[in-house]
């Protein structure tokens, strides 16, 4: 049996495709999604309280070169074999080098249910991939059009998004306060995470049923892409946790991040500095098509090729 959060995005997905009314409010999404990634800080600051060390630098740093990597990586292949124009492919780039809070969460959850050992810093690695990406991303589409605006507006979006603001914020209470210090709050957020968890994948599969109902078939090509690629980075991540010499679970965890696409804050920083990229197409494929298809196959898959690997 899958983990029972799953079963609440299948339960999203069933709901959309049968055209039920089941809709988790705006308001009340807003709040799930603060409520998730200020938790999902606050565990990786509680893990690394009293845990940090200049050791960690060769992984900070390792991370940091998937975020720019990764876009720089996927680009050509989206502009020769999906055909996408220029802004579109600097923007599912982007998307695609950025990571996704949902499999984070998810792949997180994973870890813990199969008692998986996983390193204090690996809440860093969502922040740490989400930034370099959409500014890769966003220079690519600059170079390509000779478009030579300042670069301050674009660092200022991706910095302040509402994703960064919160997972940093997280990490940096629960880091400076630790467990004693935070145990007032602590376990309103822990003890409430796989709730929380539960009820965001019940409105993320609503959202991903939007996507594919009705099937967008003349998108063949990016479907295929959006299927194809969460495999093929995730064996780069793999191969970083496993250089890193990274826990199994820091390693799925990675894995999974870098088999992600980000459809929170990427979507509003590209929409911002590229006007011409379509991001519902990118939105398409990050919640459409691989978000799915990590939390319903590819997180447990990944996990399989570590153990015969590893």
């Amino acid at each position: 049996m899958p983990d029972i959060v799953i079963m609440f995005f299948l339960l999203g997905v069933l709901a959309g495709v049968a055209k039920s009314d089941l809709k988790v409010p705006k308001a009340a999404y807003d709040t799930l999604s603060i409520l998730l990634m200020l938790t999902l800080g606050l565990k990786g600051g509680l893990a690394l309280h009293g845990n940090v060390n200049w050791q960690l630098l060769p992984e900070v740093i390792t991370v940091l070169l998937l975020g720019i990597a990764i876009p720089l990586l996927l680009y050509p292949l989206l502009r020769k074999f999906v055909q996408l124009n220029t802004a579109n492919s600097a923007s599912i780039a982007a998307h695609y080098g950025s990571a996704s809070a949902g499999t984070f969460a998810v792949a997180l959850a994973f870890a813990e249910v199969n008692n998986l050992t996983i390193a204090p810093q690996t809440t860093l690695y969502l922040v740490l991939l989400e930034l370099p990406a959409i500014v890769v991303g966003i220079l690519l589409f600059k170079k390509a059009t000779g478009n030579n605006s300042s670069m301050k507006g674009i660092w200022h979006e991706a910095l302040t998004s509402r994703g960064v603001v919160l997972l940093t914020g997280g990490v940096i209470i629960g880091y400076l306060y630790g467990p004693d210090g935070s145990k007032d709050v602590a376990p309103l957020f822990l003890g409430a995470f796989k709730a929380l968890l539960a009820l965001f994948l019940l409105e993320m599969g609503v959202c991903a049923s939007q996507h594919l109902n009705p099937f967008p078939i003349q998108h063949w090509k990016l479907i295929t892409f959006a299927l194809l690629a969460p495999f093929a980075l995730a064996l780069i991540g793999t191969a970083a946790g496993f250089a890193l010499q990274l826990p199994i679970g820091s390693t799925l965890i990675l894995a999974s991040l870098t088999a992600s696409a980000s459809y929170i804050a990427a979507p509003v920083a590209i929409k911002a500095a590229i006007k011409e990229a379509d991001v519902g197409l990118a939105i398409f494929a990050a919640l459409g098509v691989t978000f799915p298809l990590n939390v319903l196959i590819g997180i447990p898959v990944y996990f399989k090729l570590m153990e015969s690997y590893g």
